[in-house]
């Protein structure tokens, strides 16, 4: 080969390289991020989820990309929602929120890796086989929030001491409410009062409970957990105000829009475990090999003023066992 010849070879594998180089990279992996709520709502949940990424060396743009759906509380989508990931084949599916997107992405996909948050018992729910070795390609994330239903009703029977008529909220949509609405009733019983159970499924549903706890003449509400009530907490917690109703439920964010109290186990430290399954996955480690965790971090909120304002003195002894108080 001539000298010439060979430098001409030379500089035109410099310049082709590059692109051959980047075509050979990688590329970044996809994780489809859903839930039943809306962005502006659940900054938290973002922030929880990257720093579970964050944990085990992910960080997003760099080296995963997060594709986040929103259903805007209507629960008709969350189908559609998922399909589409699975049409776009991504690494993995985070579906947190409310128990109906882990339903949907269960039944969406046999094959796509599933992290879920959800409350209640997974294998109750068909989830997972076993929560130790799930099995199939569903793990994540489960918190107290069912258990400790019957716990909020006896909080708001401490603050109420003299009253024995009390409601439940429950979604008659949710999965859990059959399950819900027999554990009120039995602790009603133990504590010897009378519950009523008024639904909700939508949050224009949420004024006509209200005026049916009014016609009830029910002296304290207690609020089940589920995806419509957690997304719609800040109407919840005014429409408590408006008809001078002692209420708990289960996040802080509904205590700190004005709700009497919350109890129950935080949507952010679930979401960031969410994050670091999410993680280990795509590091290659299986679903079904990743034991189902639980987020048991539970925490008593009290808003002050909200009791101030509803005429109620909250004992000593409450206030003692409250990891915040509102003021």
């Amino acid at each position: 080969m001539r000298r010439r010849d060979f430098i001409t070879l030379i500089a035109s594998t410099a310049t082709i390289w590059p692109f051959v180089a980047h075509a050979q990279q990688p590329a970044m992996p996809v994780i489809g991020f859903v839930t039943s709520g809306a962005a502006n709502s659940n900054a938290h949940l973002i922030a929880a989820f990257r720093q579970g990424l964050s944990e085990v060396g992910y960080v997003e743009q760099r080296n995963v990309a997060v594709e986040y759906l929103w259903a805007e509380n209507q629960y008709e989508r969350l189908p559609a929602l998922v399909a589409d990931l699975v049409r776009r084949k991504v690494s993995v599916i985070v579906a947190v929120g409310a128990l109906s997107v882990a339903l949907a992405a269960k039944q969406a996909t046999a094959t796509i890796p599933i992290v879920f948050g959800i409350g209640g018992d997974p294998v109750q729910l068909g989830f997972v086989a076993n929560l130790n070795r799930p099995g199939g390609n569903l793990t994540g994330v489960t918190n107290l929030n069912t258990e400790v239903l019957p716990k909020r009703l006896e909080l708001l029977r401490e603050i109420l001491p003299g009253t024995t008529a009390f409601a439940g909220l429950v979604n008659p949509n949710n999965p859990a409410a059959e399950s819900q609405t027999r554990d009120l009733q039995a602790a009603a019983r133990v504590l010897g009062l009378q519950l009523h159970v008024v639904h909700a499924s939508t949050e224009r549903d949420f004024d006509g409970a209200f005026a049916t706890l009014v016609n009830l003449r029910a002296s304290g509400l207690v609020i089940a957990g589920d995806g419509v009530f957690v997304n719609g907490s800040t109407k919840l917690a005014a429409l408590a105000l408006r008809h001078e109703m002692p209420a708990i439920f289960q996040f802080r964010e509904f205590a700190a829009a004005g709700g009497l109290m919350s109890y129950g186990s935080g949507s952010g430290d679930q979401t960031r475990l969410a994050g670091v399954y999410s993680g280990r996955i795509l590091k290659g480690e299986k679903p079904g090999d990743l034991p189902v965790q639980r987020s048991t971090k539970v925490e008593l909120v009290i808003n002050f003023r909200t009791a101030k304002m509803l005429g109620l003195t909250v004992p000593l002894t409450l206030r003692g066992r409250a990891d915040e108080v509102i003021e």
